[in-house]
């Protein structure tokens, strides 16, 4: 949050102050302009306006929370309120604590929400949420009052004290805005509701008064701003007691004696019942009044008032009291307030003469214009001569302003005016008053004869110096405080006072007036303010009149003071009537010739229309006539226009016929063209199938056929290496023998190699024969199920699992038959090892017969015919090479049955994820 401090004169901005976390509501500042403080929810800050720099924070609880920090006014001290009702004084220097206000009392305690105080920082008024107000004694630090509002009043939403010129600061009453939008003034002393504005319809939501008091701004909760005078609303206050003194008259046919006043008071002294202050008073007054004989009647007014003590009251302090001005002045002008006569004029209506005010006097409020109007139309039907006085609405102006709320007031002052102030100004119309002029001048020249020979050296006449004031009564030269202060003494006085007045102001005047030398000078200062003290020149216009000779005196020549009669208004004729007469005769004649040329001009306008009208009807007709072919030829093209388009409509029509069948054909040949894609696809598919399968069993076959090779070169190997360790073991034994029957030996072994490998060959072909076999059946049973499964729907594939799983099992039934059989050749080969080998070892004991295989070691120990530790090595040699050809059978079983694992579960996938696609393409199951 930030605020921001304005020029009010140039409306530039002049500093940001920065600080405050939450809004802002109250701004508080010092008298001397130098400190400001501002308040929010949470905390207080004191500024220096001079710096724009924080001074001091108030930080408080979050609990406690602040109502209100502000000055005290023409004190240096911070009052701050907080919710919890306590109230602080700081110093404002050293914010050194000063005092606490104590704890309301119990019996009306409430919580504080708003504040006032009044302008001498004496008092201090509290509100909240009750119907109750506290009046705090600053000085005695004490509650001094308790004041109980209507019932109605609930809480009260803003409290503020209303100035007055003449309390000193001690504010009297107070404004409080209650609840329901009304703001009630209670004056705190009597405790008396003194008057209200506002309504229940027409509710307040914030109200100010102005620095004087003479203004209540306050902002309707309609969003409305209306603006109050106060001296309106206690019109009715203000008015002053009854008079103490009462004026015993005489008996209108008897008259009164000695004996008579001596019986009613007696020594002078008027009989009471008991002794009291006023009584005291109304005798000494009476006493004095009898003794003076009564003062004059002229100096009493109806209202109390007495003339020569407002004269004492004006001469001592300058001026009358604002608040009183107006209820003095009418007092002073002795208004009859003639309701009925002031409506008969209004009711006339606006003179002819003012109907183009605006024109001559622009101004901008229409509320002023239409009083000025008014009042000036009135003064016309009082009297004649007022239509055509050119400085009327100059003269009635100033008034108009002034009282342009009571229109009743404002004609009545100004036609007192006229009848006292403006004596003998109307004998020399339409010129100005060389009379009344001649007097100011003879005046002038008795006091000032420098600048009157001043004025006669340039040519400046009265009339230039004089009447400018006179016809403006002075509104042009004075501000308006100024102007109210000179004719609160204008009132008082006689209306020789008013043309005191201009002499006074030239004479005030005398020095600048010395500089000019030209004509448009002097116009200009007689029509323009001056920096001129009023109070001087006041002061001078009463030094004039006491110091004046009686010959040149205006009193002499101007009758005293009189009052507008009551009920009707006087006669005003006081001016040269034939000139009027005349000038209202030639007016009227000027009318009449008005009149007749206006109806000259407005038959000629008449005729001239009537003819242009007759001309404009021929034209009209001729271009009716011109137009009609026009129309037709435009109908027509209107028309092809139209057929136009229904052909293209219809076209559109065909066309969008066309598109559509056209749609419906380039749908059907991609609803073809889809289903001949989707069946090449389907056949590429199956032939991509069918290769897959052709080369799986290609593969299949070559890798069951180099494993059946490489077992049988294996045997072999295996085989021959047995055989040469047979050999190698059957040899040795022999010795030097075994050359003799080598070619034999040889031969018998080619034989049985032969025969051996003839059987392995045979063996070969026979397994390879079954298993092509076995093949060729697998194959074609296979084919011949997808083949099946591609003609047959979904509802199939069930079958072809099936099929796939009866061909696993007779793969496996095939695999044990091979494997039996396999093991039936290992047991029919083993007789043949066996024969061998018993073959074998009777030729080594035939050979040899004396030797013989000892049962165990010992034996051969015994005999000295150990095996050589070679011959041992070959003999486990032999056996683990058998070992090895075993296990390399058995891993290559395994290695098939692996395969062809494998091979079952990749069919098992292709055909489940074309089932899968068959799903989710139907129209291919149903093509």
């Amino acid at each position: 949050m930030f605020l921001t401090c304005m020029e009010t004169v140039t409306k530039q901005l002049v500093s940001w102050m920065r600080g405050h976390e939450s809004s802002v509501f109250s701004i508080s500042v010092h008298a001397s302009g130098r400190y400001a403080i501002t308040t929010s929810s949470d905390t207080a800050q004191l500024w220096d306006l001079d710096t724009f720099q924080r001074k001091r924070k108030l930080n408080i609880l979050q609990s406690v929370g602040i109502q209100k920090v502000f000055f005290l006014p023409l004190t240096n001290t911070i009052l701050s309120c907080f919710k919890d009702n306590s109230i602080f004084a700081w110093e404002c220097d050293t914010l050194v604590c000063k005092y606490q206000l104590p704890a309301p009392p119990e019996s009306s305690s409430i919580l504080y929400k708003v504040f006032a105080v009044t302008r001498d920082g004496q008092i201090l008024a509290a509100g909240g949420k009750s119907n109750h107000l506290h009046l705090w004694c600053l000085e005695a630090k004490q509650v001094f009052r308790i004041i109980q509002m209507p019932t109605k009043v609930r809480a009260i939403r803003h409290l503020e004290f209303l100035p007055d010129s003449f309390d000193a600061g001690s504010n009297q009453v107070l404004g409080v805005l209650c609840q329901d939008g009304i703001m009630r003034f209670v004056n705190i002393q009597t405790c008396k509701l003194l008057f209200e504005i506002g309504s229940l319809d027409e509710g307040i939501s914030s109200s100010a008064i102005s620095p004087h008091g003479r203004y209540i701004a306050s902002i309707m909760e309609n969003g409305s701003l209306n603006i109050y005078s106060v001296q309106t609303l206690t019109k009715e206050i203000n008015k002053p007691p009854p008079p103490l003194v009462k004026v015993i008259e005489d008996l209108p046919k008897r008259k009164v004696n000695s004996g008579d006043l001596k019986m009613k008071v007696t020594s002078g002294r008027v009989q009471r019942p008991a002794k009291s202050r006023e009584n005291k008073i109304q005798a000494r007054i009476l006493k004095q009044d009898l003794t003076g004989n009564f003062e004059n009647k002229k100096n009493e007014f109806s209202d109390g008032l007495n003339k020569k003590r407002l004269q004492i009251l004006l001469k001592g302090y300058g001026e009358y009291p604002m608040k009183y001005r107006m209820f003095i002045w009418r007092s002073l002008l002795q208004l009859p307030e003639n309701h009925t006569a002031f409506s008969n004029l209004i009711d006339k209506g606006i003179h002819v003469a003012f109907l183009n005010l605006q024109k001559k006097y622009p101004i901008k409020s229409r509320k002023l214009l239409r009083v000025l109007q008014r009042t000036l139309s009135a003064l016309a039907h009082w009297s004649s001569i007022f239509s055509d006085t050119p400085y009327l609405p100059l003269l009635a102006f100033p008034f108009v302003k002034l009282f342009q709320n009571n229109q009743l007031i404002c004609f009545e002052v100004v036609a007192t005016l006229i009848i006292n102030w403006c004596q003998h100004w109307f004998e020399y119309f339409p010129n100005p008053p060389i009379n009344i002029l001649s007097m100011i001048e003879n005046v002038l020249a008795f006091h000032d004869k420098e600048l009157l020979q001043h004025f006669i050296t340039h040519d400046i006449t009265s009339q230039l110096y004089a009447w400018p004031l006179l016809e403006t009564v002075f509104s042009e030269v004075l501000t308006r405080e100024e102007w109210l202060k000179l004719f609160d003494n204008v009132f008082s006085n006689h209306p020789s006072f008013l043309l005191m007045t201009v002499v006074a102001y030239n004479i005030c005047s005398r020095a600048p007036l010395l500089n000019c030398n030209l004509k448009d000078d002097f116009e200009y200062f007689f029509h323009h303010r001056n920096n001129l003290d009023i109070s001087a020149v006041i002061r001078e216009v009463y030094r004039l009149m006491d110091t004046t000779p009686t010959d040149i005196h205006p009193d002499s020549m101007l009758d005293v003071f009189v009052a507008l009669t009551k009920g009707q208004y006087p006669v005003f004729n006081q001016y040269p009537k034939f000139i009027v007469d005349r000038q209202t005769q030639e007016r009227e004649r000027i009318r009449i010739r008005d009149d007749e040329l206006d109806y000259l001009r407005e038959r000629q306008a008449v005729e001239d229309m009537q003819a242009e009208l007759d001309q404009q009807r021929v034209e009209d007709e001729a271009w009716y006539q011109k137009q009609e072919p026009l129309r037709k030829a435009e109908e027509t093209r209107r028309e092809t226009p139209l057929q136009e388009e229904e052909m293209m409509i219809q076209q559109r029509q065909k066309l969008a016929a066309v598109k559509r069948e056209l749609k419906v054909k380039e749908v059907h040949l991609q609803d073809a063209a889809r289903r001949r894609l989707l069946q090449l696809q389907q056949e590429q598919r199956e032939m991509e199938l069918r290769r897959l399968d052709d080369e799986i069993e290609r593969k299949n076959l070559t890798r069951n056929q180099e494993a059946i090779a490489k077992e049988m070169r294996e045997d072999a190997d295996a085989n021959k290496r047995k055989v040469d360790l047979e050999d190698h073991m059957f040899h040795r034994p022999i010795g030097t023998d075994q050359t003799q029957n080598q070619n034999t030996q040889k031969l018998i072994e080619e034989n049985l190699a032969k025969a051996e490998q003839a059987c392995l060959n045979t063996d070969w072909r026979i397994q390879a024969l079954h298993k092509q076999r076995c093949n060729d059946l697998h194959r074609n049973e296979c084919y011949q199920e997808v083949a099946k499964l591609l003609r047959k729907n979904r509802k199939k594939e069930m079958e072809v699992l099936n099929a796939v799983m009866e061909g696993e099992a007779k793969k496996w039934e095939e695999a044990e038959e091979q494997d039996f059989h396999l093991k039936s050749e290992k047991k029919a080969a083993a007789p043949s090892d066996a024969s061998r080998r018993w073959f074998l070892e009777n030729e080594i004991h035939a050979q040899h017969p004396c030797h013989r295989v000892p049962r165990c070691q010992d034996e051969w120990v015994a005999s000295g015919r150990l095996p050589r530790t070679s011959q041992l090595k070959d003999i486990s040699e032999m056996e683990s090479l058998t070992q090895i050809s075993l296990n390399q059978r058995k891993t290559h079983w395994d290695t098939m049955e692996w395969d062809l694992t494998e091979r079952v579960r990749n069919l098992r996938q292709r055909l489940a994820t074309q089932a899968r696609n068959r799903c989710q393409t139907p129209h291919l199951l149903a093509t």
